[in-house]
């Protein structure tokens, strides 16, 4: 194999967000929301864990992820996404 045994590395590549609709479809339920904006939500939380924010770190770092987490999700909202859906 050229290269190596291993595919090339892309630095653009960070991961990967894993959701699972049935987990999604519970805890819309449970939050009294729509699953959009549930699977929206936890979009949003796996990217700022792949950019660095931790929210296990510390209160104060839940705190600060989870406001960004709020204003995302309303910046969304502000720009239609969820229109029609």
């Amino acid at each position: 194999m050229a290269g190596g045994p291993y595919p090339a590395i892309n630095p653009h590549l960070l991961g990967d967000v894993v959701i699972s609709v049935e987990t999604a479809l519970r805890q819309a339920r449970e939050r009294d929301c729509s699953l959009h904006t549930e699977i929206a939500g936890l979009l949003i939380h796996g990217i700022l864990h792949l950019t660095g924010y931790d929210h296990e770190r510390s209160a104060a770092q839940r705190m600060k992820m989870r406001r960004l987490e709020k204003k995302l999700l309303q910046r969304l909202d502000d720009e239609g996404i969820f229109r029609g859906l």
